[in-house]
């Protein structure tokens, strides 16, 4: 890969393809008709919100005269630092919970897998719904019914839930 290229890793390679074409002062809109792409979804492309593919980014490469593979490099580093970020995850993010929830304990010390029915439970009976989307976000949805429904918790929010996630 191109060292130009070489600092990009694990940025998305849209993003990238969005600083080159500034530099270049090439209009997104008029490029992507030029490759046959629909504008929409080469914007998405730039904005990070779209994987780019292989033959898109040939496509590219060989338009804005780039070395052959270095945006579906870009996209592989991009989607192994993805999947590293998942795996790091161990804890919810402390961020978003309420202080108040495990005032009596250290919440760094808290052993998040083997501790999730007393944590999806406190959680349940005494956080509000950003805490409770947190929890369910970082355990999934399946977890955190299994656990409210082995220590018997009923409330609104449970039951908005599960129905929401039927229909």
């Amino acid at each position: 890969m191109v060292k130009q290229f070489e600092k990009y890793r694990g940025i998305h390679p849209g993003i990238v393809l969005d600083r080159e074409l500034k530099k270049r002062s090439i209009k997104q809109r008029p490029f992507a008709l030029s490759l046959e792409e629909h504008p929409q979804t080469f914007n998405a492309i730039t904005k990070g919100k779209r994987g780019i593919s292989t033959a898109l980014a040939l496509k590219i490469e060989r338009e804005l005269e780039l070395e052959e593979g270095s945006l579906v490099i870009l996209q592989a580093y991009y989607d192994i630092q993805k999947i590293k970020e998942k795996e790091i995850q161990k804890t919810p993010d402390l961020n978003i919970l309420s202080k108040a929830l495990f005032w009596d304990t250290d919440i760094q010390h808290i052993n998040w897998k083997r501790q999730y029915r007393a944590v999806i439970q406190r959680v349940f009976e005494r956080g509000n719904t950003n805490d409770k989307d947190e929890i369910s976000r970082f355990y999934g949805s399946e977890k955190v019914k299994q656990a409210l429904k082995e220590s018997n918790i009923r409330s609104p929010y449970t039951l908005y839930r599960s129905h929401k996630t039927t229909d």
